[in-house]
């Protein structure tokens, strides 16, 4: 007999997974399985469930099979994609570069970079054409991360991380295709991958043996010198070891950044009394100063706008854990090695726990209001062990950006009816784009009234 509830449910998919989701959640609650022809998938939503899952014993939840894929493709044994005591040493050898206070270091090369896509938007404002914000975005994260990683100017650098950005659409394609060709058939993708994958290992074993051919003080302080100065018991990291920690690092640090800032722009866009208020706060507080981390503590609505950003939009708006033995939760038992799919998105969207939630009200990030809130109601950077260890770094190049371009700009909508329709790509992404004009500020019309957030994308 056939399976009528699978039929509908492939059939719903065929509008797009976000929309599956979102309406499987509403109707089948914050805990619920799915089987996908042999594969079964259990999703949790509820704030308890992301503490218990993330947090818990780590020998129940990890990263196993499900992240096959990317340490093949494209990871390898990197922080997000290593398991046991590979994983442990690594946190511990890496946590250090990324507290508040040491990714300070790179608070020059963001403002910098900043600026420099400052000048383009200021030709760009002059031609009142619609540009792909998420291009504007990506230019200059990218342009971010590569310098904090390997201190380059060379033009190298920037095809060393378009390579990068395509091995991460192959790995992407390979983990949701149903069939894929093996890697040994030399199909013209294959060979690309193989091309473009071992240019990036190439680019980064050059400079490391251009640097140990060189006294360490003579070393630029960048995140590969860091890497390769990490030692723990007198072991330093192996060579293979930093090659993969660097492109995890270039992955998960500049692409998510990006599409952080790129709804950043839409929220305001389509919300003048929070750009009002966030442009009052920057007009206020910093001018024409140069700016600086000192003036930055003085703009906290800047970073709240950030922040709720992340919570309607959230950069990963699923994540994966894997069973490692059976376990139940509640009712629900768990079977040794299925995947239990974690959900920022909906998390951040789960009415029991925020007031309205699909307002984009930065105030919800007032001191008072983030302390009384359940700590797991949001995840944007996951939870629990394996929360982002570069979600410092992110903040804070997020907050830089935002304040040095709304100083001058309010990039506007085109058409400005435009609705963003969400969906999952290994990111959150529009799949209508997210079209803008440049538009200097003294210029800029204010929009009749504040539009609610994109609807949950429910068919």
């Amino acid at each position: 007999m056939p399976n009528f509830e699978l039929i509908r449910d492939l059939v719903k998919l065929r509008q797009g997974f976000l929309p599956f989701l979102v309406q499987a959640w509403k109707e089948k609650g914050d805990l619920f399985s799915m089987s996908f022809g042999s594969r079964k998938m259990v999703f949790a939503v509820h704030p308890d469930d992301v503490k218990y899952i993330t947090a818990g014993i780590p020998t129940i939840y990890n990263k196993e099979h499900t992240y096959d894929v990317p340490r093949k493709y494209l990871l390898g044994n990197g922080l997000v994609t290593s398991n046991g005591e590979l994983w442990k040493r690594q946190r511990r050898l890496m946590a250090p570069f990324f507290t508040p206070t040491n990714i300070q270091s790179f608070i020059g090369i963001m403002i910098h970079e900043t600026q420099t896509l400052a000048e383009r938007w200021t030709t760009l404002a002059t031609k009142s054409e619609p540009v792909e914000i998420l291009d504007e975005m990506m230019l200059v994260a990218a342009h971010i991360i590569l310098k904090t990683m390997f201190s380059s100017e060379k033009d190298v650098a920037l095809e060393v991380g378009a390579s990068i950005d395509y091995l991460l659409d192959a790995m992407t394609k390979r983990s949701t295709l149903p069939f894929r060709i093996p890697d040994v058939i030399p199909t013209p993708g294959n060979r690309k991958y193989i091309r473009e994958k071992q240019r990036v290992r190439n680019y980064i074993d050059t400079l490391i043996q251009e640097r140990r051919q060189l006294p360490e003080a003579q070393w630029p302080d960048d995140m590969l010198a860091r890497l390769m100065k990490a030692e723990e018991n007198e072991q330093h990291m192996s060579e293979a070891q930093i090659v993969d920690e660097c492109i995890t690092i270039f992955t998960a640090g500049h692409e998510t950044t990006a599409r952080t800032m790129t709804f950043t722009w839409y929220a305001l866009s389509r919300n003048p009394a929070v750009e009002a208020k966030l442009h009052h706060e920057i007009d206020t507080v910093l001018g024409d100063q140069p700016l600086t981390m000192e003036l930055m503590k003085q703009m906290p609505y800047a970073l709240q706008v950030i922040k709720e950003t992340l919570r309607l939009y959230p950069a990963a708006p699923i994540y994966t854990r894997d069973a490692v033995v059976d376990d139940q939760i509640g009712s629900l038992k768990i079977s040794k090695g299925t995947a239990v799919m974690l959900s920022p998105f909906l998390t951040h969207r789960h009415p029991d726990f925020w007031d309205d939630p699909e307002t984009f009200d930065p105030d919800r990030w007032l001191p008072e209001a983030e302390k009384a809130r359940h700590p797991f109601a949001y995840h944007p950077f996951a939870a629990g062990q394996r929360v982002c260890i570069g979600n410092n770094f992110s903040l804070l190049e997020s907050h830089i950006m935002l304040t040095m371009l709304a100083r001058h700009f309010a990039p506007r909508l085109s058409p400005a009816d435009h609705v963003a329709q969400l969906e999952i790509g290994g990111t959150l992404h529009s799949k209508n784009g997210m079209p803008m004009v440049i538009v200097p500020r003294k210029t800029a019309q204010i929009p009749d009234a504040q539009i609610k957030a994109t609807p949950l994308p429910v068919a």
